[in-house]
């Protein structure tokens, strides 16, 4: 599985406005909403959704990543949308720093394999600490897609 197998194109933002979890969430969530990959009623419950699973833990994984995701009856397939906080956030990461870059990652209900395999492909592309600056510090959408699909090809 590729990134670009659920990453959804039109869902990626260089400028994540949110200072908070809640925000942040949204603003991801929003960005699949304008891109057509959810309908914009059911906005609110995947944020609930998505909310519900932080409670349980932080989905902030340390080295300024963070990938909140669930699963849903408001998606059929496997999609994700993308966004880079320019001044970071605290979203309760384990190893106490910031967040920069943040996966939402969302999943039909009955899909554990999927689901499971997207996380592990997304830790993969984001191990290298080189990476992960270019991603911080690219300047628009365009260059993020970039950079993904380039490291998306080259790891195994």
């Amino acid at each position: 599985m590729k990134i670009r197998d659920f990453l959804v194109e039109k869902a990626i933002t260089a400028d994540l406005k949110g200072s908070t979890k809640q925000q942040v969430i949204e603003e991801l969530v929003k960005l699949l909403v304008n891109a057509g990959a959810i309908e914009k009623k059911h906005k609110n419950k995947l944020v609930e959704v998505l909310m519900s699973r932080e409670a349980l833990g932080s989905t902030a994984l340390g080295q300024g990543i963070a990938i909140p995701h669930g699963k849903s009856e408001c998606v059929h397939k496997l999609i994700a949308s993308l966004g880079v906080s320019k001044k970071g956030m605290n979203f309760e990461s384990l190893d106490g720093e910031p967040a920069y870059i943040f996966f939402l990652l969302v999943a039909p209900i009955d899909s554990s394999g999927p689901h499971l395999t997207a996380l592990a492909r997304i830790l993969r592309l984001l191990k290298d600490k080189y990476f992960r600056e270019h991603l911080k510090n690219a300047k628009d959408e365009k260059t993020i897609l970039d950079l993904i699909i380039q490291e998306d090809v080259r790891i195994v």
